[in-house]
Order: structure tokens, then C-alpha cells, then sequence
């Protein structure tokens, strides 16, 4: 699928600005099965300072130092992507998810998607026991690992109810999981935090999703907003495998990636410090519109 994406960012602050640097991971990446024709980030005040770079993992990062006074900021993003159909490995071909284990553990590779660095705690995902608990009921000894892990996120979905308003930002796995709510980000972070309580690489993965039409029955969840999914390691012949835990369904060429990290704050789209006072109100519109 070829797609028009369109994002646009807004920040407006209760007073004026007077200095403010930033860092955007709002760039979508190239990666096996996903190519970008074209992107652009028009900003809003025009940066005295501006450069372009990437990451550890890859993510296109934008640097930006906006020395003009502002009570708002606005970041638009406008790109063509094309994204490949996914293959899904049949699950019970996969290998033993202790097997996995073993060989992740093992691994002696370091470049940027090696699983060894989506096996320990991060910033913001504890190896917390209880959701290691649960996670350990889906994979009893000798299951193949994309089986279980798809029987993972179905209850996941079953058990956690999707609601917008009940986490904020900072929400800790623990804590959606003890409430039983979130968002995409929750289930993300909760299903990594599981996968890596057990040995097993998982990485999180922000993007976007196709849009479609407001009266589609079959409307998937976090449509026209940033979403954020699951990308789970199955050893070195099958790789990496995305799983969308808050719509129970395999990531796709509905799925159009913008940066792969450890968790959230590895591909928070927009970081950095302002000079001001008073709080602030960030808006997010997003169109991921089939390209005509």
C-alpha cells in the first residue's frame, strides 16, 4: 500500500515562549517492508537553528532552536509511504519459546535491532513480577513463540479495557495493569514488560494506522491518532514479528512505523526544553489516507 500521511502537531502555551529547543522523532523511517518516497516537516515558528539526523535505532530526528517569542507551535508532517504486505509466520513453525530465550541471550550481535537490547528493564518498563506471572501462563515449556505470544496479546485485550483519559503519558506498565485500563501505549508497554520478564526480546514501535471512514464497523482503535504497537523477537530465522495488542491483530500494511525504541520515551515525538511559564495544551490531528 501506498499512503498520504498527514500529521499535525500543536503546542499552545498560557504565555508566550520565549525560547524554546526541541527535539522531533516525527519522521517516518525506512526499514524492511517500509519505504519513504518523500516527508517534510513544515514548523511554525521557522527554527533559527535546524538539523536533520538519526539515532541508535535508526529514528529520524530533528533538531530545532527557536529563538523567536511564540504562544504556539505548530509541527506538520506530509509524507508518502509505501508499505509492503506482511508475511505472518505460520505460529506453530516457530521455535520453542525457550529456545528463543536461549539464543537471545546468547546473542553476541550489537548493531541497532539486536535483540540484546530489548531484553532488560528500561526507562519506563519494570520487569514487574506480576505482570511477569501472567505472561507466563501463556507460554508453558516447548510452545512455539509466536503462538504464544499471540495467545498473549488476545488476553491482554480481553482483560484490559481500552480507554482514553483513564493513563497519561507517564503511566507506568504496573500501574495500567493494576487498573486494568489504557491506551495504546499501555498495552504496549505491558506486553513488552511481560515478553522481557521471561527472557524474550520486545521492542515498542510508535506509528500510525490506516484511517478509515468514522461509520467503518470494523474501525481499528487509535485510528487517526499516534498508536503504538509491539514488535516481539522469534529467533534469528523467523526475526521480528509486530503485534498490535490493542486491536488483537498482527501489524500489517496497515501499520505504517515512524520510530522503533526500549519504550515510549526512546520515541517520544517531541522533546526539549521552552523558556516560559504557565501550562500547555498539545493537540494531534492524523490522516493515513491511501494514496490516489
Amino acid at each position: 500500500m501506498i499512503y498520504d500521511v498527514r500529521q499535525t502537531t500543536t503546542c499552545a502555551y498560557a504565555s508566550p515562549v520565549a525560547h524554546a529547543r526541541h527535539v522531533l522523532r516525527l519522521t517516518p523511517i525506512h526499514r524492511d517492508g517500509q519505504r519513504v518516497q518523500v516527508a517534510s516537516l513544515q514548523i511554525v515558528p521557522e527554527p533559527r537553528h535546524r538539523r536533520e539526523g538519526q539515532d541508535f535505532f535508526g529514528n529520524r530526528l530533528t533538531w530545532v532552536d527557536i529563538e523567536e517569542p511564540h504562544k504556539t507551535l505548530t509541527v506538520k508532517l506530509s509524507a508518502r509511504v509505501t508499505v509492503d504486505a506482511a508475511i505472518e509466520p505460520a505460529a506453530s513453525t516457530t521455535p520453542p519459546w525457550d529456545a528463543v530465550r536461549e539464543e537471545a541471550s546468547a546473542s553476541s550481535d550489537i548493531g541497532p535491532l539486536s535483540p540484546v537490547h530489548f531484553l532488560f528493564p528500561s526507562r519506563m518498563i519494570s520487569l514487574d513480577p506480576e505482570i511477569r506471572d501472567y505472561t507466563r501462563a501463556s507460554f508453558p515449556a516447548g510452545r512455539p513463540v509466536f503462538d504464544a505470544a499471540l495467545e498473549l496479546m488476545r488476553r491482554l485485550k480481553a482483560d484490559i479495557t481500552y480507554e482514553i483519559g483513564a493513563t497519561t503519558v507517564t503511566t507506568t506498565p504496573p500501574m495500567s495493569f493494576a487498573l486494568r485500563r489504557g491506551v495504546c501505549q499501555d498495552f504496549a508497554h505491558i506486553m513488552i514488560s511481560g515478553l522481557r520478564g521471561i527472557g524474550l526480546p520486545a521492542a515498542y514501535v510508535s506509528g500510525y494506522l490506516r484511517s478509515a471512514p468514522r461509520t467503518d464497523p470494523t474501525r481499528l482503535q487509535g485510528a487517526d491518532a499516534m498508536h503504538a504497537w509491539v514488535l516481539v523477537w522469534c529467533g534469528s530465522q523467523t526475526g521480528w514479528v509486530g503485534l498490535d495488542p490493542t486491536n488483537t491483530i498482527v501489524a500489517s500494511d496497515e501499520h505504517v512505523v515512524l520510530a522503533i525504541g526500549r519504550d515510549y520515551t526512546d520515541v517520544a515525538p517531541m522533546d526539549g526544553v521552552i523558556v516560559g511559564s504557565g501550562g500547555q495544551r498539545i493537540d494531534v490531528a492524523v490522516s493515513v489516507t491511501p494514496a490516489g
